[in-house]
């Protein structure tokens, strides 16, 4: 990456830093942490150099590398669309931790807040290529029921460590390559709901798929997605309820596309919203159907 593009991700990450409207994850397939604060929520920058924010809730931290990459997408499915900017390390350049047993890491120097430092950090042991899925403990019990079960995998039959987890609700702490997500909220029962705000879940249903990212993210071959950022939508709300459509949302999406899209995707999603016909060459292929599923879905929330 130039260093002109470098700063171009630096600019893209602290616009979207600032606007409480816009959602960040950091994670992998089945194990996603994710943090995002209401706009009249107390907030603070970091003031170590990293780009970021700390709230009551949870805290996020990001440092620019030359290797990091965003990829903007839409992915259309019936009656809407997502949208994403995907954050990418090359495949030979993410490895983390890639522990597959419960590892004590030791006090957590990295840490947003300088009073979480002393915290005892815990990786939990997914087995995740490019990302640490960890807990930050400061507990004495805790700690010491966690060190007791080290070196076993996390959901091992009988092991009790996940029960004390879930009452205790530790801060969960995912690190990849750029950088972090902290949750601070308390973790919700199994039939709850949280807010809207910072949280994370772990699907061992979906882990067992060793997969880096769902299947219908366009991401191109050899790059690997450790984080996102979710600007906001232009017809949901953070609790994903629908709202009149808003043009100036698709606008600035509709920027972050012709910045970071893949081309022959942005052509068709044009096509179809000027309500020309996409041209057949680029419209053959799963990522292309859906990029025009996407745009259709905005035709019909523009004319609605």
């Amino acid at each position: 990456m130039t260093g002109q593009a470098e700063r171009s991700v630096e600019t893209l990450l602290r616009t979207q830093i600032i606007d409480p409207d816009c959602t960040w994850s950091l994670g992998s397939y089945g194990a996603v942490a994710a943090f995002r604060r209401n706009p009249d929520e107390p907030a603070r920058r970091l003031d170590d150099g990293r780009i970021g924010l700390m709230t009551d809730r949870g805290a996020i931290a990001f440092a620019v590398s030359p290797a990091l990459r965003p990829f903007a997408y839409e992915t259309g499915f019936t009656g809407g669309w997502s949208q994403a900017v995907a954050l990418c390390l090359p495949a030979a350049a993410c490895a983390m931790g890639r522990r597959a047993v419960l590892t004590e890491l030791g006090a957590d120097a990295a840490a947003a807040r300088p009073e979480d430092r002393d915290g005892i950090l815990f990786d939990l042991g997914l087995g995740l290529d490019a990302v640490d899925a960890c807990v930050r403990v400061t507990d004495p019990a805790l700690i010491a029921c966690l060190r007791a079960v080290s070196g076993r995998p996390l959901f091992d039959a009988g092991n009790p460590v996940v029960h004390a987890l879930k009452v205790s609700g530790p801060h969960r702490v995912f690190v990849a390559r750029p950088g972090r997500i902290e949750v601070y909220t308390a973790i919700p029962a199994p039939d709850g709901v949280g807010e809207p705000g910072p949280h994370c879940h772990i699907l061992p249903q979906l882990l067992r798929l060793r997969r880096t990212h769902a299947a219908t993210a366009p991401i191109p071959h050899g790059w690997v997605p450790v984080a996102a950022l979710h600007p906001a939508h232009p017809v949901k709300d953070a609790c994903g309820l629908s709202i009149p459509f808003d043009a100036a949302r698709h606008a600035a999406f509709e920027r972050l596309l012709d910045a970071w899209g893949d081309p022959g995707l942005v052509a068709l999603r044009r096509a179809v919203l000027s309500g020309g016909v996409p041209d057949p060459v680029l419209a053959d292929g799963r990522f292309a159907r859906s990029a025009i599923r996407a745009a259709r879905a905005q035709r019909a929330a523009m004319d609605a």
